[in-house]
């Protein structure tokens, strides 16, 4: 009996919410393409919910510092907004968590997919995607590579891995060296956002061969997908969206979800999130498990195999 009252009462609990500023932690730098469609989402959701919605950026060790700063919070009015390997990948990376990737992180909504896209630079002399493997197959020597953790990584660790090839990664403890190292042939291959290399591109000093995702990037267009360029295996999108705390009230996270749905909606955030390079694509609880799920299956897959070499 006193279960069916508390379910009877969540609807008036999700009407009445929120009652004071909404905390959304983003466990990724300032800047950047996220960051952005972070901001434009908590500006619309503040205006629905007449409360302040602010964003805290909590970047740093695979997403972990500002996931353990949101379970710690303990808050329905504090939520996550990241990218789904602090569900995907860490479970497999990191021999222990400061958080429980199923019962603390609770999907509420797919807000935007990130891009991912295979480059070379321009002097590795290779127009194609068939090309590199051809050429690195031959000559594995002359192509270094990089990327940036998480998702970039392994995508290129399964190309690898699929095509028989074992090339030279090259660390980085910041990521913009290795911009400018790909712009002067210092490394031949780069993993990561198309939007970051961008400047490489139109400069001619790199060429992006093939995109991850299910369709073309906005901001390159031109570029094939995995699918297109005989790669399905490797299509990856770059899933991002709101997550709420293990004790969130299944009402309130359908109405925060259909909330996040009519924000994704406006014309305002579509255009400006694409003209930074990614997609809008508002997806349910449901939906977005599913594609969490999705990912972790062949993340793991990738993983596994990755330490049978």
């Amino acid at each position: 009996m006193f279960a069916a009252a508390i379910s009877a009462s969540q609807p008036l609990l999700a009407e009445a919410w929120p009652q004071r500023t909404v905390k959304i932690i983003a466990p990724l730098p300032a800047g950047g393409a996220t960051d952005l469609a972070a901001r434009l989402f908590a500006e619309g959701l503040s205006r629905r919910w007449g409360q302040p919605v602010v964003v805290e950026n909590r970047p740093g060790a695979d997403a972990i510092a500002g996931v353990t700063t949101f379970v710690s919070a303990n808050d329905d009015h504090t939520l996550l907004f990241s990218f789904a390997g602090p569900i995907t990948i860490n479970p497999l990376i990191h021999d222990k968590l400061p958080y429980d990737p199923v019962r603390d992180l609770v999907p509420i909504a797919a807000v935007i997919d990130n891009f991912f896209a295979i480059a070379v630079s321009a002097k590795a002399g290779v127009q194609s995607i068939d090309a590199f493997i051809a050429a690195a197959r031959t000559s594995p020597e002359r192509f270094n590579w990089a990327a940036t953790a998480g998702l970039p990584h392994y995508i290129f660790l399964a190309l690898q891995k699929k095509n028989g090839l074992k090339l030279t990664q090259v660390p980085y403890r910041e990521f913009a060296p290795a911009l400018q190292d790909l712009a002067e042939n210092r490394i031949q291959v780069l993993v990561t956002a198309p939007s970051i290399m961008m400047p490489a591109v139109a400069s001619g000093k790199a060429r992006l061969l093939m995109v991850t995702n299910r369709e073309r990037s906005p901001i390159a267009p031109e570029v094939p997908t995995a699918i297109e360029a005989g790669f399905p295996e490797l299509t990856f999108d770059g899933v991002v969206g709101f997550f709420g705390g293990r004790d969130l009230p299944t009402a309130l996270r359908d109405r925060i979800a259909g909330d996040v749905a009519v924000v994704g909606g406006s014309t305002e955030v579509n255009s400006r999130l694409q003209a930074a390079g990614v997609k809008v694509r508002v997806l349910p609880p449901a939906q977005f498990s599913s594609a969490i799920d999705e990912q972790r299956a062949k993340v793991r897959e990738i993983v596994s195999t990755d330490k049978t070499r």
